[in-house]
């Protein structure tokens, strides 16, 4: 048996470490797509609002899979050391980003029409896991330049030896930090791929009044 049943189940968890009290002017931004399902949960519980924030990972070409990067509307976050043992050139590194952003603008058209203003606010970025933090780097780091006032990452499970780099958060707090990690689903039952519509559904309820 896995650690979390799924993600609403981690996000339950999770919640369940945050003290409420301390974050009564934030707002919980969840990593489309699956990390929105974890989001969720944690805002019912905390009672703050919900949100999205659109960021898109920058895949190596030999390995889709491979995070070299990730982009958000308005930061990109280059892993110079996986851009080398990926072998990828500036021009394909280029490439990749012009076509992450075209989807990038369709899912903060789909997720974010309307961003809230989080000027002076807590921003807490929640996902389903860290793999290599480039997404949640770069969520963190366009949320900051919105105008949070303090940024928050809260992860059901990430790596013993990944922290975020300096600055980009004010508190990280993660459930379970594993030394052998390979990748977020394993510490799932069930990691179903989450839908557009499940996450549109989730943000276009106010969780704090409780389940739809």
């Amino acid at each position: 048996m896995a650690m979390f049943a799924d993600r609403v189940a981690a996000g339950r968890q999770l919640a369940q470490v945050l003290d409420a009290g301390a974050y009564p002017d934030a707002v919980v931004f969840g990593i489309p797509r699956g990390g929105v399902v974890v989001a969720a949960e944690v805002a019912r519980t905390l009672g703050v609002p919900l949100a999205a924030v659109v960021v898109r990972k920058l895949g190596a070409p030999s390995n889709m899979e491979f995070a070299i990067g990730a982009i958000a509307k308005e930061v990109t976050v280059v892993n110079p050391d996986a851009v080398r043992t990926a072998l990828v050139t500036a021009e394909q590194l280029a490439f990749i980003e012009d076509v992450e952003r075209v989807e990038l603008d369709r899912r903060a058209r789909a997720f974010a029409p309307e961003p809230l203003d989080i000027t002076n606010r807590t921003a807490m970025v929640v996902d389903d896991g860290i793999a290599t933090g480039a997404t949640a780097t770069a969520a963190c780091q366009e949320l900051r330049r919105r105008g949070a006032a303090r940024v928050v990452l809260a992860v059901p499970v990430a790596p013993a030896d990944w922290h975020p780099s300096h600055g980009a958060v004010d508190e990280y707090v993660c459930l379970h930090v594993e030394p052998n990690f390979w990748a977020v689903g394993q510490f799932y039952d069930d990691f179903t791929q989450t839908t557009d519509a499940e996450v549109v559904e989730l943000l276009s309820h106010d969780l704090r009044d409780g389940p739809a």
